[in-house]
């Protein structure tokens, strides 16, 4: 049997290698910091990890049907908080609000994180494709993320 986590780094290192070197070309042409162009590579790439893992049940704008809440918006809003969604009790009830540390926990264990939860997913536990969701995530968020810490 190969460990989960073998599994996950094979199957995820060329998705983010794919998706590296297609956001990478075009930005390299243009006038931005290293800094700037890794952050376009890392939240491009990150997007198309999200719709590898998360659009099948997840939409990022409210007018995409989805099964689960739209997530724009997501880092610095209250867990269980989306207008007209049937969350669990345990959800609604956590008191979270998603911090890219929480949201991080939830990805990796989102049972373990909040037992009681109507969410089925396999983990991502490879940190990295982590980071990159989560840059993704953070680039669709709209609000001031000034007083969201980790």
């Amino acid at each position: 049997m190969v460990p989960k986590t073998l599994v996950s780094a094979r199957v995820f290192v060329p998705v983010i290698a794919a998706a590296v070197l297609a956001c990478a070309a075009p930005l390299a042409a243009a006038d931005l910091s290293d800094t700037e162009i890794f952050q376009k590579v890392k939240t491009e790439a990150g997007q198309a990890l999200f719709e590898a893992e998360c659009r099948r049940c997840h939409a990022t704008d409210p007018i995409d049907v989805s099964y689960g809440p739209p997530l724009e918006d997501i880092v610095g809003r209250a867990a269980g908080s989306y207008p007209d969604y049937d969350y669990s009790m345990a959800l609604e009830a956590s008191g979270i609000v998603w911090t890219p540390a929480a949201l991080r926990a939830w990805m990796e264990d989102n049972d373990g994180f909040m037992p009681g939860t109507k969410m089925r997913h396999v983990g991502i536990e490879d940190r990295t494709v982590q980071d990159f969701i989560l840059a993704y995530l953070v680039s669709i968020t709209t609000r001031d993320g000034s007083e969201i810490s980790e």
